[in-house]
């Protein structure tokens, strides 16, 4: 049964100068909020290793952000944003990346209605020759509001990704209200970041450095990784009052065959490193109950959660994904989720969450409420009181479940 949830149940006054427009000079040097039993304490993000259950494991999101944003100039001068979402010819990431001479994403279309569908050439204010002898063009196949198929084509033998990185910009969240600049092309990415395919950052990331990492294995904790690709809905605000009208955007993630195993088998604690790393990981259980309903996996419905009782264990579940693999000569499992983490969710699998803050009445403190069981307020009235920065360069917090007692 999907929960009745108000929105404005979740909000804070966040002041404009709580919100970190910049990071600060060394990742690791952070303000850190750990929270366990209702109890919160304050420390460093260096200090970290030190505060996470022995012999437990961390999963990371390996997730890129691609500079995606480009802007794009019609004949008369106006001028025409585009944001690229999702790879639609060829349909799947790396191919497209890899495409030569032409592709087609789904984008967001900035400034759209002054997009009459004549064919657009990339702005180039600063005359760069590269950007000129690539020619990059677009042309517009269909349009749904302010998003809508686009097709690039370009010069020369360059793949997409090297198009992206020659014309396009990091993007950027919205809220820090202001340009990309040099800083953002390293800060607005992990240090881990390997494949190429988010929108945005997986902004918990953003505190590790090899100093933190060594300390966290050096504990005698084993370091996995899950790639979600997060996509430009991270950015959306509940519009509706109740939540069961907001709709969540898919996201396609990946998990190792390796991995699996070991989730199964798990005896210690999980750790996941920011939200995007929980609904990789709590959507498995999902994925598990398709394949053991329906023979395959198949994406994780919004309210799937939520729909019924379910009679598999966890171990249940994930061993059918790995027995479908297994069976089909795979070594991962690539999927999609909508799934959205609300108060009352059954967490199945993540004990331990790194996270930063996140903005009001998002679907982010709807997943930080659960985790909690409830228990928000507390944390982020703490962190208004004790001068932490809020949202993507901002400080972070170490939260343990509600309904576990772990030890360290």
């Amino acid at each position: 049964m999907i929960p009745i949830i108000h929105i404005d149940d979740y909000k804070y006054d966040l002041p404009e100068g709580r919100i970190a427009k910049y990071p600060l000079p060394e990742r690791d040097s952070s303000k850190l909020l750990r929270y366990e039993g209702g109890k919160v304490e304050e420390y460093v993000f260096k200090d970290i290793p030190g505060l996470l259950p022995k012999d437990s494991m961390m999963v990371f999101n390996e997730t890129k952000v691609v500079p995606a944003r480009m802007h794009f100039q019609r004949e008369s001068g106006a001028h025409i944003e585009i944001f690229c979402l999702e790879p639609i010819d060829p349909p799947e990431y790396n191919t497209s990346f890899a495409a030569v001479g032409k592709c087609s994403w789904k984008c967001v279309i900035g400034n759209a209605k002054k997009w009459k569908g004549d064919v657009l050439s990339l702005s180039n204010p600063e005359n760069d020759v590269s950007v000129s002898q690539m020619d990059l063009k677009a042309s517009l196949i269909e349009r749904d509001g302010q998003t809508g198929t686009v097709e690039f084509r370009w010069n020369g033998d360059y793949p997409f990704s090297r198009v992206l990185e020659i014309c396009g910009t990091i993007p950027i969240p919205p809220y820090l209200n202001r340009d990309t600049e040099a800083i953002d092309l390293e800060r607005y990415q992990t240090l881990y970041a390997k494949i190429r395919g988010s929108v945005a950052a997986p902004t918990a990331g953003l505190h590790f450095t090899t100093r933190v990492l060594d300390g966290i294995k050096d504990r005698g904790i084993e370091i996995d990784n899950v790639c979600l690709h997060v996509g430009a809905g991270t950015f959306l605000p509940v519009k509706s009052r109740d939540v069961s009208e907001h709709p969540m955007h898919r996201e396609p993630f990946a998990v190792s065959l390796d991995l699996l195993r070991k989730l199964r088998d798990k005896k210690t604690s999980l750790i996941a490193v920011g939200t995007t790393s929980v609904r990789t990981l709590e959507s498995l259980y999902y994925v598990g109950v398709s394949c053991i309903e329906d023979g395959c996996p198949s994406d994780v419905r919004q309210w799937a959660p939520y729909d019924r009782d379910y009679p598999y264990s966890t171990e249940e579940a994930i061993d059918a994904i790995i027995k479908y693999l297994e069976d089909n000569g795979m070594t991962e499992l690539r999927a999609g989720t909508r799934i959205i983490i609300v108060p009352g969710f059954k967490f199945r699998l993540v004990d331990v969450l790194v996270t930063n803050f996140h903005q009001p009445e998002s679907t982010l403190i709807l997943l930080i409420s659960a985790f909690v069981g409830g228990d928000w307020k507390t944390i982020y009235d703490y962190a208004l009181q004790h001068d932490f920065r809020f949202l993507s360069y901002g400080d972070s917090s170490l939260l343990f479940r509600s309904d576990i007692a772990i030890g360290s």
